[in-house]
């Protein structure tokens, strides 16, 4: 009967020591706590703040894993205290190099997180936690901007119902949004529009209102701009003069005057327009009928085939009355040679020889007559012909003229080959068959961190099919041989990262995204 006498009061022991242990812990967890700030932390941007957080009562916590988190960004990791070290890797990347703790301070419980360089995006709730005590706090920042602007008022319009004018009061550059407040002479508050409120990309907040002055109201009107968590606030005062308002009672009729005028000038500007566009149309008509005329016109290959065909007939013809002359010349020869007088020739004989003779020399006038006008008609040939060969030239190089002048790279003959990564240069290629004329042509490069710079060509430039054009800085040195080299001075290094725009604009005003 002993050992079963025994036995439960062992197992009660054993029950009564977890018990007793679990109650110490929670005894011990009950007697530290982790507290942060009652009230929102304010910080000003690019300042540093402190988020303050501590145990109570004071305990040595440099050997705990501390945590400050922000349970909206991800990782939600902001500082990391673990074994002794900081966890750097663990971090949100915009608080890196940003976040400390107060190491020598962790002995005494501080685990107040150190916050430099504060930005817009920092706002928020932070909890400051002790994970194996299973603590934590809360700390809120309220992060606000120095960069807010006074108050501008200006006179927005004309108010002709209630015989009183429209002002108008803008301010900028604000953060938390604040509220925007109009009062008279004696401080008193004043019905007003509706607040507009306008946020920027940088975060910052521009707020406007309107408000209506009349006559039989104080002339002292106050604009306030205020933000009651970072107790900042901007004001602006204007006095408007009894006179302005006899000014604004008689502008009804200038007015409609206006309105009137602004009508007119509507209607002129549409006729103006209409007018532009006709003679455009008027002028592209009449340049495609010219285009027209000069391909109809004969081309220079016919015409100089033609020119040498005439010549070749003419100069056949010449040695053809040459040969005939030639021909003539042997047989009077011959004639004279066989009919020459003798001492036994009677007179009978001697008349037949002159006969014979002067026939002969008749024939052979009337070839050189008819080889000299041949001569002549070949001569006044191809002065004609070389005289319509060089109108028809005229015409030709015109009109190549003008296809040089019209013909643009808006086609996609000039590209954009290379962009050098550190800004030092760039290379425009010639991908046609044909050179590219770009005289008074201008490269514009718009980099997003700087303004917009432009290089103009040269009015004799002009892009070699099939040829590369390097522009680059002055200190830069161009070793590839192939290409041809501009210096363009005002050019700016960038990187790769930056948003680049490069323009090719032709002296028209046409302008081709290259980039």
């Amino acid at each position: 009967m002993l050992p079963q006498i025994l036995q439960p009061s062992v197992s009660s022991i054993r029950v009564y020591s977890i018990l007793v242990l679990h109650l110490l812990i929670d005894l011990n967890r009950g007697e530290s706590q982790v507290v942060g700030a009652h009230q929102p932390i304010v910080a000003l941007v690019d300042n540093d703040i402190i988020l303050p957080c501590h145990v109570e009562p004071e305990k040595d916590v440099t050997a705990e894993i501390l945590e400050w988190t922000r349970s909206d960004l991800t990782p939600k990791f902001v500082h990391v205290w673990r074994s002794g070290q900081d966890l750097v890797n663990t971090r949100n990347p915009s608080y890196r190099g940003r976040t400390s703790l107060f190491i020598n301070e962790l002995k005494n419980g501080n685990i107040s997180l150190k916050l430099s360089r504060v930005k817009l995006s920092d706002e928020g709730t932070y909890e400051c936690e002790v994970p194996l005590m299973d603590e934590k706090a809360f700390v809120k920042l309220v992060v606000a901007s120095v960069a807010a602007t006074s108050p501008v008022i200006s006179l927005s319009g004309i108010d002709s119902n209630r015989g009183g004018v429209v002002l108008r009061c803008e301010s900028a550059g604000w953060y938390p949004e604040p509220e925007l407040l109009w009062l008279d002479g004696e401080g008193n508050l004043r019905s007003a529009g509706p607040t507009e409120t306008l946020r920027g990309p940088d975060d910052l907040y521009t707020v406007s209102s309107r408000v209506t002055v009349e006559k039989r109201h104080s002339n002292n009107i106050t604009c306030r701009v205020q933000q009651k968590i970072i107790n900042q606030s901007r004001e602006t005062r204007i006095h408007v003069l009894e006179d302005f308002f006899e000014v604004q009672s008689s502008s009804s009729s200038v007015t409609t005057g206006l309105a009137v005028c602004l009508a007119l000038c509507i209607i002129l500007l549409i006729l103006a327009s209409a007018l532009l566009v006709y003679m455009k149309r008027r002028n592209m008509i009449k340049t495609k009928r010219t285009l027209e005329d000069c391909e109809d016109a004969p081309t220079e290959e016919n015409r100089e085939e033609e020119k040498l065909m005439k010549v070749d007939r003419l100069m056949a013809e010449v040695e053809k009355l040459k040969e005939e002359k030639q021909q003539l010349q042997h047989l009077v020869d011959a004639k004279e040679q066989k009919h020459k007088p003798s001492l036994g020739l009677g007179e009978k004989l001697l008349d037949l020889n002159t006969a014979t003779t002067g026939s002969e020399l008749e024939k052979n006038q009337e070839a050189d007559k008819k080889l000299k006008d041949t001569e002549e008609l070949n001569t006044t040939t191809v002065q004609q012909s070389e005289s319509q060969s060089d109108e028809s030239l005229r015409c030709f190089q015109e009109q190549n003229q003008s296809s040089s002048a019209n013909q643009s790279p808006m086609r996609g003959d000039i590209i954009l080959e290379e962009v050098e990564r550190n800004g030092s240069y760039l290379c425009l290629k010639n991908i046609s068959r044909e050179d590219q004329f770009l005289g008074g042509w201008e490269l514009k490069l718009q980099n997003s961190k700087q303004q917009p710079i432009t290089f103009k060509f040269k009015g004799d430039y002009t892009l070699r099919a099939g040829r590369t054009l390097t522009l680059r800085i002055p200190a830069t040195r161009n070793q590839n041989t192939d290409t041809d080299d501009l210096i363009w001075i005002d050019l700016e290094n960038w990187s790769l990262d930056d948003s680049l725009k490069i323009d090719l604009i032709s002296n028209t005003g046409e302008q081709h995204r290259l980039k």
